[in-house]
């Protein structure tokens, strides 16, 4: 039976002004981060719903026994705002569930997180992505900055491996170059798995807490940080594999 994976985030919309001599007008583009991602489990024996930022706010599950019909969680590109503001909080003034303190919930019970890097990730671009001193980074192996977190790399680093790990398991000879991530530190009881190099900043690292697993991943799962020549490389469907299966596995 495959096991369940719930995908948050990783899409945005853009709108742009054309503007032709005397004339103008205006398009609106929606993006998906995430196909590269979704394409490497359409067979297996992972079950990936994907569920886009501007769904998240409605739809992400609402309650603990919702969120435990997934064997794992991952939230990539998405702000903690749009977990908080359910449209019964933002537009009525109704009360509903805090689904930060629903996803800590679920980890201490047994189940899987993980984040993944981007400018709505972490703490994200001038401090919007907001998850420091939430439930969410109780969780988290790394802790958040208070303030912008992103690392812009144009010349691109390296990824460096600092431990043996599943997590890295079947990924041989060098990792192809990444453009950027969001800088956050190391928990004293989280595994450091790779690092930025000459920084000692945390690319991957993974914990646990309760009877559950966690894992961050601090650069991007696609476009900008990871570019073309990451995702095309044999050991981008190792790394995400190695991921599900690690956060999945609940005993050893």
């Amino acid at each position: 039976m495959n096991k369940k994976v719930l995908l948050a985030g990783e899409s945005w919309t853009s709108t742009a002004t054309h503007a032709k001599g005397f004339d103008q007008f205006a398009s609106i583009t929606h993006h998906n981060g995430a196909e590269q991602f979704l394409a490497l489990f359409e067979r297996g024996d992972y079950a990936i719903t994907y569920m886009p930022s501007h769904d998240a706010q409605t739809h992400f599950p609402m309650t603990l026994e919702a969120l435990n019909e997934w064997d794992a969680v991952i939230l990539s590109d998405i702000g903690a705002n749009t977990l908080l503001l359910h449209p019964d909080t933002w537009i009525n003034s109704q009360r509903s569930p805090n689904r930060l303190k629903l996803l800590r919930d679920y980890v201490a019970a047994g189940g899987g997180l993980m984040m993944i890097g981007g400018y709505l990730s972490f703490q994200g671009i001038n401090g919007s992505a907001r998850f420091r001193n939430t439930p969410v980074e109780e969780v988290l192996p790394v802790r958040c900055l208070p303030y912008d977190d992103r690392v812009e790399v144009p010349e691109g680093f390296t990824p460096e491996c600092v431990t043996q790990h599943p997590l890295v398991h079947g990924i041989d000879g060098a990792w192809p170059h990444l453009l950027g991530y969001n800088e956050v530190e190391l928990k004293p009881d989280a595994t450091l798995v790779m690092q930025v190099p000459g920084t000692a900043h945390p690319l991957l690292a993974a914990g646990q807490f309760g009877a559950g697993r966690t894992l961050a991943w601090t650069s991007d799962m696609s476009v900008h940080w990871l570019p073309p020549e990451f995702s095309s490389w044999h050991g981008y469907e190792r790394l995400w594999r190695n991921s599900l299966d690690w956060l999945t596995r609940r005993n050893g």
